[in-house]
């Protein structure tokens, strides 16, 4: 055998092997096992409009029905613990926007480690090493405003300037309670701030609401003209919508909030459970969230169009492991607050 045929040979299986490996690195879903269960039960948090998208595609492209129960995150996760203290395990995956809670979980048993195609796309930051969850995609919460109303100098650019007396009757924003998203902001910002921030917030006569939905909806309404601190999808798609909205990324740090994807362990339909995961990082989906004004959760996928991109966005650092073990507390003090 020639050099060059020693080194060809070398180099074709050393890529043989490189193959293997990542094919073990990498769990694939069981197509024809997931079609003779017929469905899959997705529990969801996200926007109500891009998860009837993503279940349409899915059932397009396998003929396995989604039947989908969305609510708001810390909602979703209540109806799934309630469930599996009933021991009546009804989802096959959920999909929620607290990480914390999702790492929790994982680390009880309650996911089934999975980690598909695609799953070296994801940053470390936004999965579980063992894939016991997943993010579908990144959440970004600003402050965001109607630029018809409040423009200029009047806008609030920190955190801090939400509490000048001048925004008095103005702002509106989401429950922890309701929205895991939110707990992860207020949780943080009570952390470094102290609960005097929010006491100060509620002086000021800022509204509570459940969803973003609804602030977006206040918002667009000229109801109230502040979003202080909501999903900027919303403001994005508001926008495309001819809304005269504006985001601030706030100069003090913006929030970037992975959403978890997660198989539940035991569950009635495990391999459309499997597959609706894999499918949920696939190009198709993930392609999905930028054209809607969301982050994808993949490092290989461009920012929505007029966005910056994470790299380019000064972030506030989210400690999970302090809201795993605060949560309870923060959503009791938050209430005590604003009941």
């Amino acid at each position: 055998m020639t050099r060059p045929t020693l080194a060809k040979a070398a180099f074709t299986a050393a890529m043989m092997l490189a193959l293997t490996g990542l094919a073990r690195a990498q769990d694939k879903a069981d197509v024809e096992a997931a079609k003779k269960e017929g469905k899959v039960v997705w529990y969801t948090s996200t926007p109500v409009e891009t998860g009837q998208k993503i279940a349409k595609m899915f059932e397009a492209k396998y003929g396995v029905k989604v039947e989908m129960f969305r609510s708001g995150g810390s909602a979703i996760l209540r109806r799934f613990l309630q469930e599996n203290q009933a021991k009546r395990i009804n989802a096959d995956l959920l999909t929620t926007s607290d990480p914390a809670a999702a790492a929790e979980l994982g680390d009880q048993g309650f996911f089934v480690p999975f980690k598909p195609v695609n799953f070296d796309k994801i940053p470390d930051g936004a999965k579980a090493a063992d894939g016991s969850f997943i993010a579908q995609r990144l959440n970004i919460i600003t402050i965001y405003v109607r630029s018809d109303k409040i423009s200029g100098a009047d806008v609030p650019r920190t955190w801090d300037a939400l509490l000048d007396p001048k925004y008095k009757g103005k702002q509106v924003m989401t429950d922890p309670s309701f929205t895991s998203l939110q707990l992860s902001v207020i949780g943080m910002n009570a952390k470094q701030k102290g609960w005097g921030y929010y006491e100060k917030l509620r002086a000021n006569d800022i509204m509570i609401v459940q969803s973003n939905q609804q602030v977006s909806d206040m918002i667009k309404r000229g109801e109230r003209v502040i979003a202080a601190g909501a999903l900027d999808s919303y403001a994005a798609e508001d926008r495309k919508d001819g809304h005269p909205i504006e985001t601030i990324y706030p100069s003090d740090g913006t929030y970037v909030i992975p959403s978890p994807t997660s198989v539940v362990k035991g569950s009635p339909n495990p391999n459309a459970g499997k597959l609706l995961a894999e499918f949920m990082i696939s190009d198709e989906v993930q392609k999905l969230f930028p054209e809607e004004g969301s982050y994808s959760a993949r490092s290989d996928m461009a920012p929505p169009a007029g966005s910056p991109a994470v790299k380019d966005i000064k972030l506030i650092t989210v400690d999970y492991d302090y809201l795993r073990k605060s949560g309870p507390g923060v959503k009791k003090k938050f209430n005590e607050i604003f009941q």
